[in-house]
């Protein structure tokens, strides 16, 4: 079976790992973090860059910062992971779902407006595929509103939106870097903090609520709790593996482009044929493909498609069931408007393997799936 993921090692990650042992230092915040933490600050310009156990870790940092209340109204998408609503449910607050675009499946910006209250307490988008939302105009809407914009950015390390890494647009971003990501650690995220604002508090929080970074830097004699907090650090074995991930990060990068663009000349024609349709990369947006994905035209074909590269060793899968049907998202969130793009599109959507590595056996894949579309 080919499978849909297969996590890739860069050669270096053992070595780090037997000189994270040689430090003596296998709790966090020990020398790896630190060198994760500055490939982060130079590889996205954020001022303020913290490794987390997740990035479910990273988003409930986020909620955390915003003091949210119960009865306090987050704007996002139905179409996403559960931890992106859980982090806000977490604090008593109600996440508030609107449409996406079709075209990149993104939070559809047009939409955001007229879900706002005066309940409302921020914006959270989600890059879906490592492809940006439309930041600028989602950036004068909450301009406008003086809300925060929390960037969802799990599937988005090495992308960008007109030039401006992901993650760094809004007041706070998360990464993921979970053994299905572009650069991993098997468990792990990052919380980014644009500007100081918050960068200091996350600090806190992330520490148990103790200043204890500050004790270590030496600008306090001693720690103690100052804030509401818990253990959000990954341990140093965990940062020492990313660490080694993240010096091969541009090679990760480009080995996946180069995976994805033959998926993508593979699949114009069946478009032209109006059999599927592929993703679309607005001109804005540089990404990092995080994943192919084909949009069939319908439950039905989607399901047979899937079934049809099974029985030819090959493992693709659908994606999200729409937050808004789910048991918990009935009873803790809200819809705005109706949600037709989102459910379309989760029954319709399949993902493709993309995994550096996968070169060798491209051509049984691209082969597969001919005649798996020809036996629908």
């Amino acid at each position: 079976m080919i499978p849909f993921n297969k996590p890739y090692m860069t050669g270096g990650e053992l070595a780090n790992i037997a000189e994270a042992y040689a430090n003596g230092h296998l709790s966090g915040d020990g020398p790896f973090t630190k060198r994760c933490h500055a490939w982060l600050r130079d590889n996205t310009g954020a001022e303020s860059a913290l490794l987390t156990h997740s990035c479910t870790a990273a988003l409930e940092i986020a909620a955390l910062l915003l003091d949210l209340v119960p009865g306090d109204e987050v704007i996002m998408p139905s179409f996403t992971f559960v931890s992106t609503a859980n982090a806000f449910v977490l604090r008593g607050a109600v996440p508030v779902f609107v449409d996406i675009r079709p075209d990149t499946l993104n939070i559809d910006e047009a939409l955001i407006e007229a879900a706002i209250t005066d309940r409302t307490r921020a914006i959270c988008v989600v890059h879906y595929a490592g492809v940006s939302c439309e930041m600028d105009s989602i950036l004068q809407i909450a301009s406008r509103h003086d809300l925060p914009v929390i960037e969802d950015a799990a599937q988005g390390v090495m992308s960008a939106y007109r030039g401006r890494p992901l993650g760094t647009i809004g007041d706070l971003g998360a990464f993921s870097f979970h053994e299905t990501k572009n650069i991993i650690s098997g468990e792990g995220g990052a919380l980014l903090c644009k500007e100081d604002t918050f960068a200091e508090r996350a600090e806190i929080i992330r520490e148990k609520g103790t200043n204890r970074s500050r004790f270590f830097r030496g600008q306090v004699d001693k720690y103690t709790w100052v804030d509401v907090g818990s253990s959000f650090l990954p341990g140093e074995i965990t940062a020492a593996f990313l660490s080694a991930q993240m010096d091969a990060a541009q090679e990760i990068t480009t080995r996946r482009l180069d995976l994805w663009a033959r998926y993508h000349a593979w699949a114009e024609h069946y478009e032209q044929q109006g059999r599927l349709r592929r993703p679309v990369i607005p001109e804005a947006c540089t990404h990092n493909a995080h994943m192919y994905y084909l949009l069939l035209p319908d439950l039905d074909s989607r399901s047979r498609f899937i079934a049809l590269l099974r029985e030819q060793g090959i493992q693709a899968v659908f994606h999200y069931i729409p937050l808004h049907s789910s048991p918990k998202g009935l009873e803790s969130a809200r819809v705005n408007g109706r949600l037709q793009v989102t459910d379309s599109v989760s029954e319709r959507l399949v993902r493709l393997p993309l995994w550096v590595g996968l070169e060798d056996q491209m051509e049984r894949v691209l082969d597969g799936l001919d005649q798996a579309l020809l036996a629908l």
